[in-house]
């Protein structure tokens, strides 16, 4: 049985413009609930997280160096290091546990 890949591109099309255009028709004006507001706040920062964190552990040969970057990465961005100290740390961290491990 052959598919035709233009049926599998148009699904994709309307698939992504479904999802683009129904808040866009059935929300107007100002979101004003709370709740709504916070959890559309946090969606970019959730998602982001479930893609980078199982890459952390997977990336590293071994999944400790990754577990150990991850925890120093935390410590570091709590102490307030900006994006490229704490990635620069990590990987320093990740390069030196795989050297001795």
């Amino acid at each position: 049985m052959q598919h035709s890949t233009w049926i599998y591109i148009l699904l994709m099309i309307l698939t992504t413009n479904i999802i683009r255009i129904i808040p866009l028709t059935l929300i107007r004006g100002q979101i004003k609930n709370r709740f709504f507001r916070s959890f559309l706040y946090y969606v970019p920062y959730v998602t982001l997280a479930v893609m980078t964190f199982p890459a952390i552990m997977e990336a590293t040969n071994s999944p400790a160096a990754g577990a150990a970057a991850l925890m120093i990465g935390i410590i570091a961005a709590w102490f307030g290091l900006g994006l490229f100290p704490v990635s620069v740390i990590c990987c320093m961290v990740v390069f030196v546990l795989e050297f001795f491990i």
